[in-house]
């Protein structure tokens, strides 16, 4: 019997998915003010991702072997993992604990601006003339969230670490692109996290410690155990969402996806403004709103986008052999 796809229900899971991941950029929050450190978060969300993805693609089938790897795909694995695994969340983690998190997100949110443009001038590959107008909105929008006609008041490594993030996240998609996503979803993401692990521990290592995750057996300000933070982050802030992301493209095309993911930073401000505090004003959140939509422009304007590159947080349907394109934050494993 074949498959026929339920756009409605394609639409519920990505928002779903989006949801959990706003949540997840306050209780991130919360861990980091706890105490632990943007690097040692990362490994441990990277840790116990892996561990928790091992397990479920034991389960299913083939079992262990979907996670056997070829010689020659070690190199490319190795740099997907460190970069879109690591790199990209320790430096998310960095901007939104020094940023608002509706801030940080949407610093990291314009990747797909970054992808476009390689494509147009890396690649010289055609795209239609709204990118343009999407990378003047994306630079209007940052303008005015960074309030650059005044006292720049956003704190200046939280504003790099958030662009940092978004280039990164920008060659993970791109490296993705480039033949990753051959391999199920469920195997890609376990090794994926597990180099991030195992990234997370060296660093530590060269400077002779280990990660310190001491903090996570404390309480917030508010009495929240923060274990229990913790828990939310590996399996509703990762492994949940990226889950469902994954389902999405078997409903919805990848691009259409990620526009509805949008929603991510719309939600995550609302949630940090209510839990923790962190207003935007007015002049941010027009900013907010015209990224988000310069963002939508450059992430339509590749031709024939749907066969060239990634856009969304899931790489491959693990129900058949068809390679989709590569995820988008957090969820983006990137994304928290």
């Amino acid at each position: 019997m074949s498959f026929r796809p339920r756009p409605a229900v394609g639409v519920v899971m990505v928002v779903s998915a989006a949801s959990f991941f706003a949540l997840n950029g306050t209780v991130s929050k919360l861990i980091l003010q706890a105490g632990v450190q943007p690097r040692d978060l990362a490994t441990f969300r990277a840790l116990g991702a892996c561990l928790g993805l091992v397990l479920l693609g034991t389960l299913l089938s083939p079992g262990i072997r979907r996670f056997r790897l070829a010689r020659k795909d070690i190199p490319l694995i190795l740099a997907y993992g460190v970069t879109g695994f690591f790199a990209v969340p320790m430096l998310y983690f960095t901007a939104i604990s020094r940023l608002p998190v509706g801030i940080g997100l949407l610093f990291e949110f314009t990747a797909p601006v970054f992808v476009a443009l390689w494509f147009r001038f890396g690649q010289r590959q055609p795209v239609r003339a709204r990118l343009w107008a999407g990378l003047a909105l994306s630079l209007a929008g940052l303008a005015c969230v960074a309030e650059v006609w005044g006292n720049f008041t956003l704190d200046g490594l939280g504003v790099a670490a958030g662009l940092a993030s978004a280039v990164l996240l920008a060659a993970y998609y791109l490296m993705g692109a480039r033949g990753v996503t051959k391999r199920d979803s469920v195997s890609l993401t376990g090794l994926g996290f597990g180099v991030s692990a195992i990234a997370g521990f060296a660093s530590r290592a060269v400077m002779g410690g280990v990660p310190d995750w001491q903090a996570l057996t404390g309480v917030t300000d508010r009495g929240v155990p923060v274990w229990a933070l913790a828990v939310y982050l590996l399996i509703f802030g990762t492994i949940i969402p990226y889950l469902l992301i994954v389902g999405t493209l078997r409903h919805l095309p990848a691009t259409s996806a990620s526009i509805i993911g949008m929603t991510e930073p719309v939600l995550a401000s609302a949630v940090a403004w209510v839990a923790i505090g962190e207003r935007l004003n007015p002049a941010q959140l027009a900013g907010g709103t015209v990224l988000l939509l310069g963002v939508v422009l450059a992430e339509t304007a590749r031709v024939s986008v749907g066969q060239n590159g990634p856009h969304v947080r899931g790489e491959h349907d693990p129900a058949g052999d068809t390679a989709q394109p590569a995820p988008q934050r957090d969820s983006s494993p990137a994304a928290a």
